[in-house]
């Protein structure tokens, strides 16, 4: 008799992929080592493969996350001036309600 055919759940199927992406081996050798067939593992790249899994391969993609990590810091640094700019306003209103909240005499 045939062997019975392996069901792999829409999870199993993305964590293996991602699984496969982050590592060095070839597929070959991850096939072996997880005991699924090649031909099924490229079937779930095809359906299941994020490149942002990818590792970090050419000078492009690092010229490319160097300049996306510049902006983010120019990003965060704007926000928090934003924020102490805000935080002194408050400061500044809680004073002045302080101040006028006082009963005259």
């Amino acid at each position: 008799m045939g062997e019975q055919r392996q069901r792999y759940n829409e999870e199993f199927k993305k964590q293996t992929v991602k699984f496969i992406q982050e590592q060095t081996k070839t597929l070959g050798d991850l096939a072996e080592e997880l005991n699924i067939p090649k031909s099924t593992l490229h079937q779930w790249m095809g359906k299941y493969r994020e490149l942002k899994h990818e590792p970090v391969a050419s000078v492009d993609r690092v010229k490319e996350l160097e300049a996306e990590l510049k902006e983010m810091r120019r990003l965060l640094q704007e926000k928090e001036h934003t924020l102490a700019d805000t935080q002194e306003e408050l400061a500044i209103v809680k004073k002045a309600v302080h101040i006028f909240s006082k009963p005259k005499n």
